[in-house]
């Protein structure tokens, strides 16, 4: 994170402030004088005439990443009574803040789901100017041509809905005779966005995981379960949308 960035988010004052109290030789990082372009890292200690600050978390935005199941809906309240996301045990211990999801996931559909307790984040976070890549790893009955992943990759228009452009990857040694697996990324996750580009293409999905959306990635977290990100990434992913201009 830059320093002045830092400093605001620690409420000394706004980053040309910061910038000033750096010039003037009030801030240490790690026990050296700092510079404007001193970077400041997670655990990096940070003194302003001698005394430590640090951001204040609680004003921080909230973000977590959840394993979403297969067969269990992203919203709020089913009709029919089928399970949610917010039925999980993870989304129902006490004391967790109210979550809205970014974006979806359909029901036939697993893997990452980040959740957040802002709307403006999310909002910024869908929106797909952002540009956040999503990223799947796709089984599905059949395989593409060369000319069908270049026509992909181009963008194409189905039922009269324009995609943009999605990059598919074969995984080599990943199929068998009737199936295929790819790493796919979108930047954009128009709803069931994958399925219709495979079935338009003449495929058909029969399985489908998100892996990571944006910089935070699925890993080895299991189905069901959720984690927080730490507020010292939260803090440096808004920064990095502030400078897109993503996030006001």
């Amino acid at each position: 994170m830059r320093l002045n960035v830092y400093l605001q988010k620690a409420g000394i004052g706004s980053r040309r402030e910061a910038e000033r109290m750096v010039a003037e030789g009030r801030v240490q990082v790690k026990g050296a004088l700092a510079e404007a372009t001193t970077p400041v890292e997670e655990g990096d200690i940070v003194t302003l005439d001698g005394k430590p600050v640090a951001p204040d978390a609680k004003a921080l935005p909230r973000l977590f990443m959840l394993h979403k199941p297969i067969d269990v809906l992203v919203t709020n309240r089913d009709f029919k009574n089928r399970p949610t996301v917010f039925e999980l045990p993870a989304l129902t211990k006490p004391g967790l803040p109210r979550l809205m999801a970014v974006g979806r996931l359909d029901v036939n559909s697993e893997g990452l789901l980040m959740l957040s307790t802002d709307g403006p984040l999310a909002q910024a976070m869908m929106h797909p100017d952002t540009g956040l890549a999503r990223v799947y790893r796709v089984r599905m009955r059949g395989r593409f041509s060369e000319s069908q992943i270049a026509s992909l990759a181009k963008g194409v228009t189905v039922e009269g809905i324009r995609y943009r452009g999605a990059e598919f990857v074969e995984e080599e040694d990943k199929g068998g005779r009737t199936n295929s697996w790819y790493r796919v990324t979108l930047t954009e996750g128009k709803n069931r966005e994958i399925r219709k580009l495979v079935q338009h293409f003449g495929g058909m999905v029969n399985k489908l995981v998100r892996t990571q959306y944006g910089p935070f990635v699925l890993d080895k977290l299991e189905a069901g379960a959720m984690v927080e990100v730490s507020p010292w990434k939260v803090a440096r992913f808004m920064d990095e949308l502030e400078a897109k201009g993503a996030l006001k």
